[in-house]
């Protein structure tokens, strides 16, 4: 019945951006290099603010972790997490980036730790340094969640909402148009409230509190984007109706919560 009623016709989106000869451009990958440069000129101009956080020069040093900690920890999540089965049997596959798969818990991971081995490097106030970092990310996010639903990929559950949209490697039902769900919320809103937030003197000088604010609101966009996405087929609903990206999600929160309460009991930095 779902199938019958009116949707949206996708949009036929070529996957890939830009052809030069054999070179292939993808979406995806314009989305992640978007995200780092446009997160790298943003994360500029706010480690100046006072209390600075860092030089320009370390900003620039910085960048290449951080975008080591994505690739490396975002794969490695995925082949932990999402498909620790499959790669067992075909561990080389493991290193095929360019077949796609990629964890967003696991590339938040891998660069908090590659920006903390950073900052210890160069006696940098991790918090400090961490929570303007923070306010750039969800740029990263919106790009992504566009080239995912470019690319007609990690679509929703099966709905009869007006917008339905039926995605060419959905089946003949109509969904939800989840990635720009997330988009929304995981980039565009969060984005705004954390943009806000640095701007505000009190909060910049209270290492941590951006960071958790990060991380809360991340997790909470997370749970609500993953009540319209469809669950991946190789894992389905986990319990209670869980998903893997809602119980991964959750540690978030809690870790968000208290770095903002520790931020609001520890003294200001001048």
């Amino acid at each position: 019945m779902l199938a019958t009623l009116p949707v949206i016709a996708f949009p036929t989106i070529d996957p890939v951006a830009v052809q030069i000869g054999p070179l292939s451009i993808r979406w995806y990958a314009l989305a992640y290099i978007g995200g780092i440069v446009l997160g790298w000129w943003l994360v500029r101009r706010l480690a100046a603010l006072t209390p600075v956080a860092a030089t320009r020069e370390q900003v620039d040093d910085a960048v290449t972790w951080a975008t080591l900690g994505i690739i490396f920890g975002g794969r490695l999540g995925y082949v932990l997490l999402y498909r620790p089965g499959y790669y067992v049997t075909a561990p080389w596959e493991a290193l095929y980036l360019w077949h796609g798969g990629m964890s967003f818990h696991g590339g938040m991971l891998g660069v908090i730790v590659a920006l903390w081995w950073f900052c210890r490097r160069q006696n940098i106030d991790p918090l400090l340094f961490g929570d303007r970092a923070a306010v750039a990310v969800p740029i990263g996010l919106f790009l992504g969640r566009l080239a995912n639903f470019a690319n007609g990929e990690l679509w929703g559950r099966v709905t009869d909402v007006p917008w339905a949209m039926v995605f060419p490697t959905g089946g003949p039902e109509p969904r939800h148009p989840s990635q720009l769900y997330q988009a929304v919320l995981e980039g565009a809103a969060l984005f705004v409230v954390l943009l806000v937030l640095v701007r505000n003197p009190a909060i910049r000088a209270r290492p941590g509190t951006l960071t958790g604010v990060f991380l809360a609101g991340y997790g909470v966009a997370r749970l609500i984007g993953e009540m319209f996405r469809q669950p991946d087929a190789h894992l389905g609903f986990l319990f209670a109706g869980i998903t893997m990206g809602q119980l991964l999600s959750l540690p978030m929160i809690a870790v968000g919560l208290w770095l903002i309460l520790r931020a609001r009991q520890r003294p200001a930095v001048a």
